[in-house]
């Protein structure tokens, strides 16, 4: 794995970022949080996070259109880069190996 390391927040934006693709904005990605996982979370910790993933090469930006519904204003959309998905393949490799060493458990009773 990589020397770099993402929280569990981190890695959960990340994976939204990648899943959203075109639509990867702040307010999406707490509602699809939301949605997906019934968890809670703050806008200001997702657009924070947003731009720590930013500084480290995981996403970029780029601004969308303006439209009406946002009074004119223009979404700022991330997409994944390759680090990113790297990032995020290798995490999932390194928790699958440790899902591995987990002893088969017996219930009883069944």
């Amino acid at each position: 794995m990589s020397k770099e390391y993402l929280g569990e927040f981190e890695e959960l934006v990340l994976t939204m970022v990648g899943i959203l693709q075109e639509e990867a904005y702040g307010n999406a990605i707490v509602n699809e949080i939301k949605d997906r996982l019934g968890r809670d979370s703050n806008l200001s910790a997702v657009h924070v996070t947003l731009y720590r993933l930013e500084d480290k090469g995981f996403v970029k930006s780029s601004m969308g259109g303006a439209t009406n519904t946002r009074g004119g204003r223009r979404k700022r959309i991330f997409s994944i880069t390759n680090a990113g998905l790297a990032m995020l393949k290798s995490m999932k490799e390194a928790k699958v190996e440790l899902w591995k060493l987990i002893p088969q458990l017996k219930i009883v009773g069944v």
